[in-house]
């Protein structure tokens, strides 16, 4: 329990800027824990959100979507968009493999990573106004952020780091196919109460397989950065799906 519990604030002091001043052991089984409190984090996140729509639920739809979009950057300090600029500075060079690392070793960001940051956050920004507009109820707010660490948490041990070193790669050593199953029991509890959130968790999965494919070609396994990027981006991967079962089935059904 004492691990568990010294996991749980390990998680939200990398995951989030609330501050918790207190030095956590770091041990193979504190990182279990972590790893395993990911989405937990996320449904904290998700709670936060809600709980903003709901108070500003008066106020002028796309004031309420911009305000919940700077709350969802500020409580996790933009750790994982900073991966996102990375992988797209990369990407963006045209450069070969060993020269692409070096990219996203670089601290400076470059005009790639700028232009697909200020993309992500608008679409973000869009999406969430539409759903907000469209009144849908807000426990998908709640859920998309825990679903998204957990996107985070299975690339992370389901896929091979491309280098011997760093902090996903020290991460990756105590876990196993277990914690993945393990940081589902959150979302579980919420499906309970909402059943459609598995079909949300289906579509995370199909996004984290994609993801896995696409770094395994492109650089020959994962860094912390992808781990970022997977929870950034299967975050965004919901937002649009959400969206579109709103505007083309609930909203606008097909042949009406």
């Amino acid at each position: 329990m004492k691990d568990a519990l010294w996991g749980l604030v390990l998680a939200l002091q990398f995951l989030t800027r609330i501050p918790l001043p207190v030095a956590c052991p770091w041990t193979p089984e504190t990182r279990r824990w972590a790893v395993r409190s990911y989405p937990l984090v996320g449904l904290l996140i998700g709670g936060v959100l809600a709980l903003v729509a709901l108070l500003l639920q008066n106020a002028p739809v796309p004031i309420t979507a911009l305000v919940v979009l700077s709350v969802w950057v500020a409580l996790s300090g933009g750790l994982h968009l900073d991966g996102v600029m990375d992988i797209a500075d990369a990407l963006g060079s045209n450069q070969p493999l060993a020269r692409r690392w070096e990219i996203m070793k670089d601290s400076q960001v470059g005009s790639f990573g700028i232009l697909v940051l200020v993309f992500l956050l608008a679409w973000k920004g869009i999406l969430l106004w539409a759903l907000l507009h469209y009144q849908a109820p807000l426990w998908w707010l709640v859920a998309m952020p825990a679903l998204g660490r957990w996107a985070g948490v299975a690339l992370l041990v389901l896929t091979p780091c491309a280098q011997s070193q760093g902090l996903a790669w020290s991460w990756q050593q105590s876990l196993s196919g277990q914690d993945v199953a393990l940081a589902l029991l959150p979302m579980a509890l919420l499906a309970l109460l909402v059943p459609s959130t598995v079909l949300m968790l289906l579509a995370v999965a199909v996004f984290v397989m994609l993801m896995r494919g696409v770094m395994m070609r492109l650089f020959n396994g994962i860094n912390g950065d992808m781990v970022g990027a997977t929870i950034e981006g299967g975050e965004l991967w919901l937002l649009i799906l959400l969206w579109s079962w709103w505007q083309f089935v609930t909203v606008s059904p097909l042949g009406i």
